[in-house]
């Protein structure tokens, strides 16, 4: 009797933990499947969460587990399995999820594809096949960085990869319709930038800090959000999420005050102050009708743990995107 209660009361403290409201995560990514919604970010084999309501999440079984693709040692030998900043989306009847692969602060990287049929652990059609590497950036190459991917689909139902941390900036290429590999003749586009001061001949991420792509296309508009400066250092991280738009999925670009984001441009949504530091890498949905934007963010009051943020995602009257930090939806 006394190991059934014992048996009982570690299943119910079990359940108590099950469910968190207050979780760290780095580079989220959200999608809805019936009614759940599952949340897709940075860790070892990547990390996954599942919600009813986006308050309280659980905690699933990691993508890979500690035992990432054999190509990935082809790009980073000895990768040992944490990827960066998924994305997801579905389509003809699959989950596409394309992750990143890199060695730090180099453009020693790639992006790969794993594809599934649902995102319900519990179903017996649950398998997610890898895909292998879509592309992949090489130092001295390649002045462009291969990691922190986002797929959008054109008018023409084409689907294009944008993609890119530091060195030359953001990037954007068209795939094939299946979206596993890049479409010929390759069409290859800069959507934003900033000034660097170092050697365009070398291997330095440089000082021109923009990364994390998300487009989000509202009414007739696309929506470039990126991130400028630093992320992961606690609370002393100064990412912060700016934003253009453009009428054609290729660009350019503009900011606000017109200005192209392929020539530096950006107009801010949202950044840090002293409870929140580092607010970026965001994604944007909509959800029953209602737009979100979900960052991550470094919470002051609390070590500089970095938290999940998921924020109403309002319109002003000129058309451009507007978001309060204190404003958590739901």
């Amino acid at each position: 009797m006394k190991n059934v209660l014992l048996i009982l009361l570690m299943f119910l403290v079990g359940t108590s933990f099950a469910q968190e409201t207050d979780i760290s995560v780095h580079d989220p990514v959200m999608i809805k499947e019936g009614d759940t919604y599952y949340l897709f970010c940075t860790g070892w084999g990547i990390s996954v969460w599942s919600s009813k309501d986006m308050k309280s999440w659980k905690k699933e079984e990691s993508i890979f587990g500690r035992k990432p693709p054999e190509w990935t040692q082809g790009v980073v030998a000895g990768f040992a399995g944490h990827m960066w900043a998924p994305d997801i989306s579905f389509y003809d009847g699959q989950y596409y999820l394309y992750y990143s692969v890199s060695a730090f602060a180099k453009n020693t990287s790639a992006i790969g594809l794993v594809t599934n049929k649902t995102l319900d652990s519990k179903s017996p059609d649950y398998k997610w096949v890898d895909h292998g590497q879509v592309i992949q950036s090489v130092p001295y190459r390649d002045f462009w960085n291969a990691i922190d991917p986002n797929l959008i689909v054109d008018e023409d139902g084409y689907p294009w990869l944008n993609f890119g941390s530091f060195w030359g900036g953001i990037k954007m290429v068209k795939l094939v319709p299946d979206r596993d590999k890049v479409a010929e003749p390759q069409e290859w586009l800069t959507l934003a930038k900033r000034n660097r001061s170092d050697s365009l001949l070398d291997n330095n991420p440089g000082d021109g800090a923009i990364e994390a792509p998300f487009i989000f296309k509202k009414d007739t508009m696309y929506y470039l959000f990126v991130s400028w400066d630093y992320c992961c250092r606690g609370e002393n991280s100064t990412y912060k999420v700016v934003v253009g738009r453009s009428a054609d999925i290729k660009g350019p670009y503009y900011d606000k005050e017109g200005v192209r984001m392929d020539l530096g441009g950006g107009s801010l949504v949202i950044e840090g102050d002293k409870n929140w530091a580092g607010i970026g890498h965001n994604s944007a949905y909509t959800f029953d009708d209602k737009d979100y934007l979900v960052v991550h963010a470094y919470d002051v009051k609390d070590g500089g743990h970095s938290k999940l943020k998921i924020l109403n995602m309002n319109w002003d009257e000129n058309g451009w995107p507007v978001v309060d930090k204190n404003e958590i939806n739901p």
